[in-house]
């Protein structure tokens, strides 16, 4: 047909006006022979311009025109379509949102009548009016086809508004308990004897155990089967293994009309290698005695839709007082939230952000916190016991469990998520629950939920909102209603009980519930500002502190910091409006005791754990820290007083370190932890020794000062040895030195010695003082003649000793000498006398390569602590700190002079300059440099975990968890962390037995 001039321009904007994206193809559409009688009719326009995506409903609607059988039957459907608006908003409303159904409407012409009822008991079918509609299914071509007849009313009503997600939800559940039935009928029949053997009930869990089924979803099930009176109970749960079978493949197996829904039976006993039906009793002793706290979690949904009824309603009846008892398990909370994790570390990485499911903020969220307070609280509230997530979080928010504020803003979220959802999966019925990325799909999805004005951008905004709402308040939902309890301020709210709160807090993995309410009763109760944002706070705080291996330290820690700092304005303002300084402090107060004790003894310090001009966490150069340290020693009023304005700074660094370090290795939300675990080692190595340097260049610089003056009558230099001089100290590690002088011109040597052996005393003394501030050792055992040699030398009299009794041993620790404070023309100098030393011309003879050895086996054997384990000893035992370190030194010893990337103090460096110059492979390099890193990060956490320093992994479980965590494990995988380290070294011993001992070459 010829259009009228100037008719094509007018429909075609028509057709946009109206929400077509092809109105080209839309006016040929409506061109067609079958449209003809209504071509012009404005009710068919206006209606199509409601639907989800025109386009595709006038597509379906021709189909469906074409696929009828006679002209009367096409005549009955235009007029019923035009008479009728009722019919013609769902079945538009179906046709532009599903292809799913329009292809079923292609398929099965008539089935379109199915949409013109509008009854009373049409509007809220349930599963009496499903199994009628399901009735006449006798094989499963014609169960699936009367399936989709039924899911097409379902999705008119959804589509139009006249039932809520809720409702539609119910339905599908529905609409499953119904087909189950109807398959099972079908199996039967064909088995009848089968069916003569045994009682078989059939158990909906997961959404359709809960009554909140997706349009596409796995129906999970459980089977229960019991032997008719006479019957042998192993033949009985054959022939219902048989009826089950059938039943399950009758509803997934693909036919000609596609399938209808997988049934997984996987949540069983055992699982998939567990028996598909067992006894009641079976399933009771399996509960009792087996079942983790994942099954329990699902039980809760557990519901009998099909079968033998009674038998299912005794099964309920059988394991629900278990349920209610799970969360009295021992590690009931960190195996909750270790299967969460485990569901997020499972999804690819570039599908995280189109997670509407699994995904942070997404429908997960939702229904484990609701199902973690219903486990905690259903014990002794049976009015929680609802295996339906928006009436469970209802009942919560009534019983004072969860913040009547926040269960309806998360009621409102996964409303919309889920609305999402079934949006997403009726376009094709399809599993799915990825949000997709094609324009044209986000466009139907915003327009089918109601967002018309830009559809694209309004459902990114609208999605992204409600993520966030979920993100927030999931795991506030934990901790809002105890500061409720304790705080008592709302009047006419429901509130915790003091029981229901301490368990809560047991639940959540704090040891000394009655403490920590204690503690957060002294937080937020009152009307002050403070106690106002201690409250916002604290919900967040709370869910960090639990995440840690010791909540309760944490959240002692957070009240000793907010009782010291509580009423200095800027405190709570950078908790409350830096988005890294809250999570930042809950980390530190709750990693162990070094950080906490560091912070408490100047709380002040808290201020560098902001993101603005606190000062970061960044470590600061050493020329930085000298500065403030020589400048605080000029402004002090004697030596002492400088000393202790040094240690103050170096207190104030050792925490900005740790932090930094305990940060960098649990992550944060906005940031991962630290992947390169040797850069988190180098870096705390570098800034202690850093720190150590510049402290001990102002306590010298303070006790010249104090007793010459300016000028001390001999030049005087401090040389770092062993892990000092490497740059590779460990927060507990004492400063390993040298003292050498030098007496300036005219001065007498004895004068000099006097003065340098005073400033030596002197300096060790104020940094041993005790005070707020922890000390510093100073160990000068390395010098020569060992603890029976004068604790300071000459130059000249380093000399004389070196060329007439060095020992091995001392040429080997000279490898690490390096000067760190004082003259540096002297400790230059220093360095040119012990060179020829540690890197002889002629390498090193084997006789000197023997006594290495030697002096390694020796200390194996008699530096072990007794009673402590070898393999997991880090710095002693086999391929620890000291394998590795005796290892890359002797390759020095006997190739530094040739090689100049070997003469290095640094542990690391010299290793890949070994492996440079072809003396180690990179396999082998890289084994060594992997264990010498995680022992070092083993003996940080020791330290920052117990406040003490130590070798060996910590024997109390909590501490043991807390290194874990600090390496990278979660909750309940300690066990795997030992053996990682085990296999670590067991891998760098075998290097090291084929470099340093030669085992390879004998």
């Amino acid at each position: 047909m010829t259009a009228a001039p100037g008719r094509r321009s007018s429909t075609f904007t028509r057709l946009l006006r109206h929400g077509f994206t092809d109105a080209s193809a839309a006016e040929r559409l409506l061109d067609s022979p079958e449209l003809a009688p209504l071509r012009d009719d404005p009710v068919l326009l206006e209606a199509l311009g409601g639907t989800a995506d025109p386009d595709l409903a006038l597509l379906g609607l021709v189909r469906l025109l074409e696929a009828q059988q006679s002209p009367g039957a096409r005549r009955e459907l235009l007029d019923t379509l035009i008479a009728a608006k009722p019919l013609r908003d769902r079945l538009l409303g179906v046709l532009g949102a599903s292809t799913a159904l329009a292809d079923h409407l292609a398929r099965h012409p008539a089935d379109w009548q199915a949409l013109v009822m509008y009854e009373a008991y049409d509007l809220h079918p349930g599963v009496e009016e499903f199994e009628a509609g399901l009735a006449e299914a006798t094989d499963p071509v014609s169960l699936r086809v009367a399936y989709r007849r039924c899911l097409l009313s379902i999705a008119a009503r959804d589509v139009c508004g006249t039932t809520g997600l809720a409702e539609s939800a119910a339905e599908l559940a529905d609409l499953a308990t119904a087909t189950l039935r109807a398959a099972l009928g079908i199996a039967e029949a064909a088995a009848p004897e089968d069916a003569a053997l045994c009682r078989l009930a059939v158990i909906a869990m997961g959404k359709c155990g809960g009554h909140e089924l997706n349009y596409v979803s796995d129906v999970d099930v459980i089977f229960v089967g019991e032997a008719t009176e006479g019957t042998d109970e192993t033949k009985a749960l054959r022939a219902a293994t048989r009826l089950a079978s059938h039943m399950m493949r009758i509803c997934s197996e693909t036919t000609v009309e596609g399938s209808i829904w997988p049934v997984d039976a996987n949540l069983r006993p055992e699982g998939r290698n567990g028996p598909l039906v067992r006894t009641l009793s079976s399933h009771l002793a399996y509960y009792q005695r087996w079942a983790k706290t994942w099954e329990f979690q699902a039980l809760l949904k557990a519901r009998p839709v099909a079968g033998d009824l009674d038998l299912g309603a005794e099964y309920v009846a059988a394991v629900q007082p278990l349920v209610w008892k799970a969360a009295e398990r021992e590690n009931f909370v960190p195996d909750v939230q270790k299967m969460r994790r485990r569901v997020v570390e499972n999804i690819p990485v570039a599908e995280v952000d189109r997670q509407l499911k699994l995904g942070p903020g997404g429908l997960r969220d939702v229904e484990f916190a609701v199902q973690l307070l219903q486990l905690v609280h259903g014990r002794a509230d049976t009015s929680l016991r609802s295996g339906t997530t928006l009436d469970a979080l209802k009942a919560l928010a009534a019983g004072g469990y969860v913040g009547r504020a926040d269960a309806a803003q998360l009621d409102e979220a996964y409303r919309f998520l889920r609305s999402m959802e079934h949006r997403i999966q009726l376009f094709r019925l399809r599993r799915t629950h990825l949000v997709p990325e094609e324009e044209a799909e986000l466009r139907r999805i915003g327009r089918s939920l109601g967002l018309r004005t830009d559809p694209v951008a309004d459902l990114h905004r609208e999605w992204r909102r409600h993520a966030g709402v979920v993100r927030r308040l999931h795991e506030k939902l934990f901790y809002r209603p105890l500061l409720d309890a304790v705080a008592q301020l709302a009047t006419g709210e429901a509130r915790l009980s003091t029981e229901a709160a301490r368990e809560r807090m047991v639940a959540l993995g704090y040891a000394d519930p009655a403490s920590a309410l204690r503690h957060l009763e002294a937080l937020a109760s009152g009307v002050t500002r403070k106690a106002a944002i201690q409250r916002t706070l604290l919900p967040v705080l709370l869910g960090w502190f639990a995440d840690s291996a010791d909540p309760d330290a944490g959240l002692l820690n957070f009240r000793k910091v907010s009782d010291a700092l509580g009423k200095t304005p800027w405190y709570l303002r950078l908790l409350r409006d830096e988005g890294a300084a809250a999570q930042n402090l809950a980390r530190v107060l709750s990693a162990g005791r070094l950080a906490p004790d560091l912070l408490m003894r100047a709380p002040e310090a808290v201020a560098l754990l902001g993101d603005g001009d606190g000062g970061g966490l960044e470590p600061r150069p050493r020329a930085h820290l000298e500065q403030e340290i020589y400048a605080a020693v000029k402004r002090a009023d004697g030596a002492a007083q400088a000393v202790t304005a040094a240690r103050g700074v170096r207190r104030r660094e050792l925490f900005r370190t740790a932090a930094a370090d305990i940060v960098g290795s649990y992550g944060t939300e906005e940031q991962p932890a630290e992947a390169d675990q040797g850069a988190l080692v180098d870096r705390v190595g570098g800034a202690v020794s850093d720190l150590t340097a510049a402290t001990l260049a102002g306590t010298l610089r303070a006790v010249v000062r104090d007793g010459w003056g300016d000028h001390l009558p001999t030049r005087f230099a401090v040389i770092g040895m062993g892990r000092f001089g490497g740059h590779e100290l460990g927060y507990g590690s004492d400063a390993d030195v040298l003292f050498v002088h030098e007496p300036r011109d005219g001065v007498d040597e004895r004068e000099a010695s006097q003065a340098a052996n005073k400033v030596v005393s002197e300096m060790r003394r104020l940094l041993q003082i005790p005070s707020a501030d922890p000390p510093l050792l100073i160990d000068a055992d390395l010098r020569p003649e060992g603890k029976s040699g004068p604790l300071v030398r000459t130059l000249t009299s380093y000399a004389a000793y070196y060329r007439r009794w060095a020992l091995t041993w001392e040429s080997h620790a000279l490898l690490r000498a390096e000067p760190v404070a004082g003259d540096e023309g002297l400790g230059r100098r220093f360095i040119e006398l012990i060179d020829p030393l540690r890197y002889p011309a002629d390498g090193l003879a084997d006789e000197a390569v023997r006594e290495i050895r030697r002096l390694k086996a020796r200390m194996e054997s008699e530096r072990l602590p007794r009673g402590a384990d070898p393999k997991l000893h880090a710095k002693l035992g086999p391929g620890g700190l000291s394998d590795v370190e005796w290892t890359v030194q002797l390759m020095q010893l006997r190739h530094g002079s040739a090689e100049p990337g070997l003469r290095t103090t640094r542990t690391r460096e010299a290793l890949a300059a070994a492996r440079a110059a072809g003396l180690i492979t990179d396999e082998d390099a890289a084994t060594l440099d992997e264990a010498w890193v995680l022992a070092t990060r083993v003996r940080n956490a020791v330290m920052l975990v117990r406040g003490r320093a130590g070798d060996t992994f910590p024997t109390e479980p909590r501490e043991l968890a807390a290194v874990g965590r600090y390496l990278g494990y979660g909750p309940g995988h300690a066990g795997d962390m030992l053996d990682a380290y085990r296999r670590t070294a067991r891998r760098a011993r075998g290097v090291v037995e084929e470099l340093f001992y030669g085992i390879a070459e004998r």
